[in-house]
């Protein structure tokens, strides 16, 4: 699947924002009382700003007649205050009604995403980049709470209450005021949409560069020795330098976008309050209006244009929450390659007998990687497949997890097509001990307990002492509660195979694969781990993928693949006797076989 870039992932924005807020909207909507409770509030704490004028005005008149001047007016000075606080009051409690729905949606999205992400096949993940979805995911989260609070909260109050002001000032006076507060209102909205349309591509490329400049970053870092290795840190930071110099240019241009908006919308605000208190004064001195209502038509426009101002504000970053949401959304819908049928059933195990037929394969069709492959590994058998690299050996183990569907064939397991079960049962039953063991950056406890994270800590120390790990533990400073580092780097190869070994042993599978599980490891520790291999697949349905062919000649039935075919089958004495690749191929390392030993035994002696 080829990470596509942003405008063709997200595709035309007006559709793309609809789009995103259908897909929003049920998240909200499952505390529905709550959004209409605060709904009600905001439309009161609204009904109480603008009655805020209203009272200014009649408090104003009644202090300007000279009969009552000496009369403090205390009804409308309690009715001032009174609504003061209803405005604040009311928008409290609209945000302490509302705070669990915009929680509640941003955990739900953010736990759909990172199922999805683990739903999602092994070929998304390969071709993935790190940096830049973490980051996706990251804005996509905190700008749903942005939108939220914006749209709800920000434009719908500002909207009402212009609405609000709009009507009264036709009420009460003459058209001319409505039309224009309704003008520039018009005037100022275009000009917002217009701008900020033409602003969105300089947002998205900014998100853009962002992504991959964090992309290569955490690249760099993850392979931090490989970077030393080389002496190549300056041609990481030029690469580095390269996307933050494209996201400073389009930084700039934002900003200076920002600048020009800024100027057209305070023209706008301007030229309308202007106009306004222009026609407020000349209405003063024909004496139509009084000094109560100047100061009425003034408040109504310092409330109004004052939110108004941040409207533009406001609708920016609508638009950019919406592009980020919807990045976030796009994960969601890339497409999961490999799904249970909606009938799938759990694995019914019956021995594990794990069965090929006929099966062919490829990650690309372009190059097919294997063809027609048929084999059975009888329940409690080991079978173990040697060949060349490319050949197809580790395909087969990803096949066996449902990582990748067969493109022909079937694998079966008891009987059972793998792709008829459901992939937890069937990833239930099944163990591995990985070439390359990759662990968290978490305490030796905690990733060996990953095997079965049920098991109480007896089975966990239980399933250490079967890998032969439990000494080394205990011989720790901080013992289980040792930190193996990112990918288990603190810990040597031999003793992250251990650990490999001890999870495996606690999950208890029926069916084990061992996936070149010792190729990287000095001789004298290969003969310690496979000893411990042998321990943990007796009477287990066994798969072996090797390359060293003096760890596989116990097994039941060895494999030769080439091409990913099979060209040779049968046990390690009947495949030298058939002089054949297997036998070349025997003959050829057991020539190499000395000088390791050499090397091996050279290497402990340094240490």
């Amino acid at each position: 699947m080829r990470r596509s870039s942003p405008s063709s992932d997200i595709g035309p924005q007006g559709t793309a924002d609809w789009r995103t807020l259908r897909t929003l909207l049920p998240y909200l909507w499952e505390y529905k009382w709550r959004v209409v409770i605060a709904l009600i509030f905001l439309i009161a704490g609204k009904l109480a700003v603008v009655g805020l004028p209203i009272i200014l005005k009649q408090l104003v008149d009644k202090l300007g007649q000279h009969d009552l001047r000496r009369v403090i007016p205390l009804g409308l000075l309690l009715s001032y205050g009174a609504l003061r606080l209803a405005s604040t009051m009311f928008s409290d409690l609209r945000d302490i009604v509302f705070a669990r729905v915009t929680q509640r949606a941003i955990r739900r999205v953010g736990l759909e995403v990172f199922r999805h992400l683990h739903n999602l096949s092994l070929r998304f993940h390969l071709e993935r980049q790190t940096g830049g979805v973490t980051r996706d995911i990251e804005r996509g989260t905190r700008a749903i709470s942005s939108l939220i609070h914006l749209s709800l909260f920000s434009v719908l109050p500002t909207l009402l209450e212009i609405t609000m002001v709009s009507g009264i000032l036709l009420v009460r006076f003459d058209w001319t005021y409505a039309a224009i507060t309704l003008a520039a209102l018009v005037i100022y909205v275009v000009l917002t949409l217009t701008i900020t349309e033409w602003r969105t591509h300089l947002r998205r490329k900014m998100n853009e560069m962002d992504s991959l400049a964090n992309t290569r970053a955490i690249d760099s870092l993850l392979n931090y020795e490989t970077v030393k290795y080389f002496n190549n840190e300056n041609w990481e930071a030029d690469r580095y330098d390269h996307h933050l110099r494209d996201w400073e240019t389009a930084a700039v241009k934002n900003q200076m976008s920002l600048g020009f908006l800024n100027v057209a919308q305070a023209l706008v605000i301007a030229v309308a309050i202007t106009l306004m208190l222009t026609r407020a004064s000349a209405g003063v001195v024909a004496g139509k209006l009084t000094v109560g209502d100047f100061v009425m038509v003034n408040a109504f426009l310092m409330q109004m244009f004052i939110p108004l101002n941040f409207l533009g504000v406001m609708y920016r970053e609508i638009k950019q929450s919406l592009t980020d949401i919807e990045r976030l959304f796009v994960i969601l819908r890339a497409n999961r390659e490999v799904a249970d049928m909606p009938d799938a059933r759990p694995l019914r195990l019956q021995g594990g007998e794990l069965r090929f037929e006929h099966v062919a394969f490829a990650y690309d069709t372009q190059r097919p990687i294997l063809h027609d492959v048929s084999f059975t590994i009888p329940a409690g058998q080991t079978l173990a497949v040697v060949g060349a690299s490319g050949a197809g050996k580790s395909t087969l183990a990803r096949l066996c997890y449902r990582f990748y569907d067969v493109s022909a064939g079937v694998i079966r397991v008891d009987g059972q097509d793998i792709r008829e079960l459901s992939q937890a049962s069937l990833r239930a039953a099944i163990g591995i001990v990985p070439q390359d063991t990759v662990l968290f950056n978490d305490s030796i406890y905690y990733n060996i307990a990953y095997g079965r994270p049920q098991a109480s800590r007896e089975e966990v120390v239980a399933a250490a002492r079967s890998a032969h790990i439990f000494g080394f533990i205990e011989s720790l400073p901080q013992g289980w509660d040792t930190v193996v580092g990112e990918r288990g780097l603190k810990l040597s190869g031999g003793e992250k195979q251990r650990v490999a070994i001890a999870r495996t042993i606690l999950k208890n599978p029926a069916i084990l694969i061992l996936d070149e599980a010792t190729s990287a490891l000095d001789s004298h520790t290969e003969k310690i781990i496979q000893a411990e291999l042998r321990e943990i697949s007796y009477n287990r349905t066994t798969l072996i993928i090797a390359h060293r062919l003096s760890t596989i000649v116990d097994a039941d039935t060895i494999l030769v693949m080439e091409g990913g075919q099979i060209i040779e089958s049968g046990t390690h004495r009947a495949l030298l006797a058939q002089q054949g690749a297997y036998a070349r191929l025997w003959a050829l390392q057991q020539e190499e076989q000395p000088v390791a030993d050499e090397a091996a035994i050279i290497m402990e002696g340094q240490r």
